[in-house]
C-alpha cells in the first residue's frame, strides 16, 4: 500500500476536498499568465508616468507569495503592496483596467477567460484516475476554488460530475467567507458533505491553501507539489507532500 493510501486508512478518512487550480486542472499556470500580462502592463505604464521602474511580476516568487490560491481582489492588493502601490478599492462592477483594485482584478479575469477559450482546460490525469478510484471505494468528494470561474472550468474540462459539492469564489463572496489562509471555504465544503473535518483529507498546491487546511483542523493535509515547492508546503503545515497521485 502506498503512503497516501496508508494515511487515508490510518486516519479513517471518509471524504476528500480538492483545490481546483494546480491539483485537478492545469489552470494555475493559466491564472499566472493572466496575472503577469495584466500587472506587467500596468506597472510599465505607471512607471513611465511616474518616471520610475517597477519590477515586473515574477511567477516563481511573486505569484506564489502574493497571489496563488486566494481571492482575486486580495491578490491585486497583495501584489501591489509588495511594489509600494495602494489603489482605491473601487467595486466589483468596475470596468476592466480601471485604476482600482476592482478594475485591475476584472482585467485579469478577462485575460484568464480569453486564455481558457483559446487553449481549453487540461486536467491532471494522475489526479482524475486516482479520484475515480477513491469514489469507487466509497469516499465522498468536493472541490474548492478561490476563482469565480470554477463551474465554467469544471464543465470545460468535463469533470463536474466527479464532485458532489463545490465552494468557489462566487459562493464565498455571497456567504461572506474569508479567503485563504482562513479555513472558511474548506470548512463550508466539509459542512455541505456532512463530514467532520477530522475525517476529511484536503489536497492543495498553494502555500496559503495548505495553511488554511491546517487551520481548519482537517484530518490529513496533502501538499501537491507540481512546481518544486515542497519545503514551503511542509512549512505551511502539510502532513504529506506528493509530486503526483499514485497510480491505480
Amino acid at each position: 500500500m502506498n503512503t497516501l493510501q496508508q494515511n487515508l486508512q490510518d486516519k479513517n478518512i471518509k471524504a476528500l476536498i480538492f483545490d481546483l487550480d494546480g491539483v485537478v486542472t492545469q489552470t494555475a499556470r493559466v491564472h499566472a499568465q493572466a496575472w503577469k500580462r495584466m500587472f506587467d502592463a500596468y506597472l510599465q505604464k505607471r512607471g513611465e508616468k511616474e518616471g520610475k521602474h517597477y519590477e515586473p511580476l515574477d511567477i516563481e516568487t511573486d505569484y506564489r507569495e502574493h497571489i496563488d490560491g486566494i481571492p482575486r481582489y486580495d491578490g491585486v492588493r497583495n501584489f501591489l503592496e509588495s511594489r509600494g502601490i495602494r489603489l482605491p478599492e473601487g467595486a466589483p462592477e468596475d470596468e476592466e483596467g480601471q485604476e482600482t483594485v476592482g478594475g485591475l482584478g476584472n482585467l485579469k479575469n478577462m485575460y484568464f477567460q480569453e486564455l481558457v477559450r483559446q487553449e481549453g482546460v487540461d486536467v491532471y490525469d494522475d489526479t482524475i484516475a486516482w479520484l475515480k478510484q477513491q469514489k469507487q471505494n466509497g469516499l465522498r468528494t468536493a472541490i474548492i476554488s478561490a476563482s469565480k470561474n470554477c463551474v465554467d472550468v469544471l464543465h470545460a474540462a468535463g469533470i463536474a460530475q466527479l464532485f458532489e459539492e463545490h465552494v468557489d469564489g462566487l459562493q464565498a463572496s455571497q456567504l461572506g467567507l474569508k479567503g485563504k489562509p482562513a479555513p472558511d471555504v474548506f470548512l463550508e465544503a466539509a459542512r455541505r458533505l456532512g463530514i467532520a473535518p477530522q475525517e476529511v483529507a484536503v489536497f492543495e498546491d498553494a502555500r496559503k491553501g495548505v495553511q488554511a487546511a491546517k487551520a481548519g483542523g482537517f484530518g490529513l493535509v496533502v501538499g501537491v507539489d507540481r512546481t518544486h515547492d515542497e519545503a514551503a508546503l511542509k512549512a505551511g503545515g502539510a502532513d504529506l507532500v506528493i509530486q503526483e497521485f499514485p497510480k491505480v
